[in-house]
C-alpha cells in the first residue's frame, strides 16, 4: 500500500445523502485494490491485515474488531485468533464474506468504527440484512441508519413475527397437534377464531363439508396475527424449519351458527349456516406422504403355456382386453406418476 502524501488526510465517499471526509484510502478493484483502515495516515498500526471480499481488497487494523468480539470479524482477530478455523491464502489474504459485494461490505465497517451503520441510497435493506446476519451484527434501529423506513421497518417486522410465531407454536398450535397424534392422525387443520366467536351446531344437521374433522383454536392475537400476509409467509418459514411438510395458512368460511332450517321435497330438511371468514393453518409429519398403499388385482385367465404360437396368442388377446377394460389407478398413482404417463392415461380416460 503507497503511503499517502502528507497533505492529503484521507478520501471522501458519501454515505446517505452527506459526504463523508474520512482517513481511509479509497478501495480500487481486484488487481491493484487496497483499502486502508486506521486512525490516521501518520500513525503506523502494529498490524493490520488484508480482507478480499468480492475482488476488493481492504486492510484493515484488526483492532478496530476486538472492541466487538460478538461479531464474526471480532472473533476471528480477537485473542483467540490463533485457534481460529479461517486461514489465510498464500498470499496471506483473508477471503470472508462469499457472496456479499464490497460495496455492502464497506458500508458495514462503519459499524466497527461508530457502532452505527448508514445505509447510503442504491444498497437495498435485505442485502444489508443478509451481511449483517452472515457477520454476525445487530440489525435493529440502534445500529440501522436508513432513509427508506419503509423497508427497515419490514425487516424488524419479519423479526418480531419470526419470534412471535414461536410463541403462538408452542403455547396455542402444538398442544392441539399432540392431541391428534395421539388419536393416530397424520396431520391437522386449525381454524383460528376470535375469543368473541361461538360455534352452535345442529346436532342433527351439522355441516356438510367436513368441518367437524377441523380443530378449533380462540385466540384473537393469533387471528390478528394471519391478518398480514406477510406474517403468514414467515409463519410457513418457522413451520418448515420445524420439520412440517404441506403447509397452508390462508382464510376460509367456517359455519359459526346455523341461520335457517329449509324443507327439501320428501320432506328432507337442510339447515342453512352462517359463515365467517377466518385464518386457518394446515401442515402435516406425515413420512410416506403422498404414497399409496391400495393396490387392484385384475383377475386374469390362467392356463399353461406349451409353445410360443400359443404364448404369442394370450399376449395379443390380454393386451385387447386391456384396451377395453384398463386397470382402476389409484388417483394418488395417478398423482404420482411422471407426466408422460399422466398424458397418456388422461388421454386415454
Amino acid at each position: 500500500m503507497m503511503p499517502l502524501p502528507e497533505d492529503i488526510k484521507g478520501s471522501c465517499f458519501q454515505s446517505g445523502n452527506k459526504w463523508n471526509h474520512e482517513p481511509f484510502i479509497a478501495p480500487e478493484r481486484f488487481g491493484n485494490s487496497t483499502v486502508g483502515f486506521g486512525s490516521n495516515v501518520h500513525s503506523q498500526a502494529p498490524e493490520k491485515v488484508t480482507l478480499l471480499v468480492d475482488g476488493t481488497r481492504f486492510v484493515v487494523n484488526p483492532q478496530i474488531f476486538t472492541a466487538h468480539p460478538d461479531t464474526m470479524l471480532g472473533r476471528m482477530f480477537g485473542p483467540g485468533r490463533e485457534y481460529n478455523f479461517t486461514r489465510p491464502n498464500e498470499k496471506g489474504e483473508y477471503e470472508i464474506a462469499e457472496g456479499i459485494s464490497a460495496t455492502v461490505f464497506r458500508t458495514v465497517l462503519d459499524y466497527y468504527k461508530t457502532g452505527i451503520i448508514n445505509c447510503p441510497d442504491g444498497i437495498s435493506i435485505p442485502d444489508l440484512r443478509d451481511t449483517c446476519d452472515y457477520l454476525c451484527i445487530n440489525f435493529d434501529f440502534n445500529t440501522i441508519r436508513c432513509q427508506d423506513l419503509s423497508a427497515l421497518l419490514h425487516e424488524l417486522s419479519n423479526d418480531g413475527a419470526h419470534k412471535q410465531f414461536d410463541h403462538y407454536l408452542e403455547e396455542l398450535i402444538l398442544p392441539i397437534m399432540v392431541g391428534c397424534a395421539k388419536k393416530g392422525e397424520r396431520e391437522c387443520h386449525i381454524v383460528v377464531l376470535t375469543d368473541e366467536d361461538s360455534v352452535d351446531w345442529d346436532e342433527d344437521h351439522p355441516p356438510p363439508m367436513g368441518e367437524e374433522y377441523s380443530q378449533i383454536l380462540y385466540s384473537s392475537k393469533l387471528y390478528r396475527f394471519f391478518k398480514y400476509i406477510e406474517n403468514r409467509d414467515v409463519a410457513k418459514t418457522v413451520l418448515k424449519e420445524r420439520g412440517l411438510k404441506n403447509i397452508r395458512i390462508g382464510i376460509e368460511g367456517y359455519p359459526t351458527c346455523k341461520e335457517k332450517i329449509k324443507r327439501r321435497p320428501g320432506g328432507r330438511s337442510e339447515v342453512i349456516y352462517n359463515y365467517v371468514q377466518r385464518p386457518f393453518i394446515q401442515m402435516s409429519w406425515e413420512k410416506e406422504e403422498g404414497k399409496s398403499r391400495h393396490v387392484d388385482f385384475q383377475c386374469v385367465r390362467s392356463k399353461s403355456l406349451t409353445n410360443l404360437v400359443a404364448a404369442g396368442e394370450d399376449v395379443l388377446e390380454d393386451q385387447e382386453m386391456l384396451m377395453h377394460h384398463p386397470p382402476q389407478v389409484d388417483e394418488l398413482d395417478r398423482l404420482n406418476a411422471p407426466l408422460s404417463q399422466m398424458a397418456s392415461n388422461d388421454f386415454q380416460d
